[in-house]
């Protein structure tokens, strides 16, 4: 990572931005500590955030929680640290000054502090793939106008934009997605209509979330990353594919107008991707184990069952309409995989709701365009509405 360079993390202590910090100390030890930490935030792991925060030398710290300001400010007693409490306080540490953001805060909640960092110039580390959903034109047009980069965290968008030639884009004939599959790749649909919040948090590759677990579980997330891909890179949607390959080795592909493909491969390690964003365009060293193809023997590819994981469909259909309805697809899916992961609906019934808002959200309003923040969050708020009803509506049949 040539120079020094302050950096911010949005939720830090989840599963991406403990990789991140991961990453971060991996490259001090191997003597490149040019780095120094502006801020870090949490939604509700006090005890976690304080701790990063010392360790790191942090110079700000914000829990998304405002109940927990006074715990916060307990567990920083004795050290020269601020702190704040509260969605201004995440939006706060978003507007420091800080060159490089990672944007690691899980759902929609992710889409303010995000584009505040955006309007003032950072590098936006994008691990937060609701953002572009919600509101994509609305996000890279203040990167752009505000001279800084997006810089995808996404191990297939990142894969993508390792290989694209953004100089030459018309030269790209194909974008190619792949997916795990997840684990009920190969479950029938009534396997999947009893499956647990257990069984569908257990990914065979990768360790996430809870929430983006289920999406992987659902394909949602493949999904989200369709929608997520064409705000990313200058290639319309029906020139992007979704192929899954189990061993999640190559993470995503490039094909170009003479028929090569060019592939980006790696272990299922998030710490790569990430290591790629803190350096661009240089390479820094990474903790992430190195790919032993012996140990692979093979790489194996299926097309996606559409009937098994409408959710794909769903998103087709939404980037498709444009307007409201990827941020109304991305709320409904929210609202539907909180509600599962709470004991609350069947696994099922997720997809279900989401087409069901996406169908009440184009009978009632149409795809409106999207031109500010505000638009989008009332475009959020509606969807949310609409699949909490159809939440309740489910768990009292």
């Amino acid at each position: 990572m040539a120079g020094m360079r302050k950096i911010t993390i949005l939720g830090s202590t989840g599963s991406i931005g403990d990789s991140t910090l991961s990453v971060l100390e991996f490259a001090a030890r191997n003597g490149e500590a040019n780095f120094e930490i502006e801020a870090l935030t949490a939604n509700t792991n006090v005890e976690k955030l304080a701790e990063q925060a010392r360790k790191f030398n942090a110079k700000f710290v914000a829990i998304a929680d405002e109940t927990l300001g006074d715990d916060l400010k307990a567990a920083l007693v004795g050290l020269d640290i601020e702190s704040g409490a509260g969605a201004a306080a995440v939006e706060a540490a978003a507007e420091r000054d800080a060159d490089y953001v990672m944007a690691a805060i899980v759902g929609a909640a992710g889409l303010k502090p995000t584009l505040k960092a955006a309007q003032r110039g950072a590098d936006i580390a994008l691990a937060n793939k609701e953002c572009l959903v919600c509101a994509g034109d609305i996000v890279t047009a203040a990167i752009r106008e505000a001279g800084g980069r997006l810089l995808p965290v996404d191990s297939e968008h990142n894969a993508i934009f390792q290989v694209f030639d953004f100089e030459r884009p018309e030269r790209v004939t194909r974008l190619i997605l792949t997916a795990s599959g997840g684990p009920f790749r190969t479950w029938t649909t009534e396997e999947m209509s009893v499956a647990t919040p257990a069984q569908a948090v257990a990914h065979p590759n990768w360790s996430m979330g809870a929430k983006i677990s289920v999406d992987s579980a659902t394909l949602m997330n493949k999904g989200l990353e369709l929608i997520e891909a064409t705000y990313i890179f200058p290639i319309p949607h029906d020139q992007i594919e979704i192929l899954v390959h189990p061993q999640s080795v190559i993470h995503s592909m490039v094909e170009y107008v003479d028929g090569s493909v060019l592939a980006q491969l790696g272990t299922p390690d998030m710490r790569t991707p990430i290591a790629t964003t803190l350096a661009w365009p240089d390479r820094a060293p990474s903790p992430s184990a190195k790919l032993n193809f012996a140990e692979v023997a093979k790489l194996t590819f299926e097309a996606p069952d559409l009937e098994r994981f409408p959710a794909l469909r769903l998103a087709r259909e939404a980037i498709k309409a444009g307007g409201i309805m990827p941020a109304s697809l991305n709320a409904a899916n929210e609202i539907a995989v909180a509600s599962f992961l709470a004991g609350g609906i069947k696994f099922l019934d997720i997809a279900a709701i989401s087409e069901q808002v996406l169908d009440g959200v184009g009978k009632g309003n149409g795809p409106a365009a999207l031109t500010t923040l505000e638009e989008a969050v009332a475009a959020d708020r509606q969807a949310r509405r609409l699949a909490e009803q159809a939440v309740a509506a489910r768990a009292a049949a």
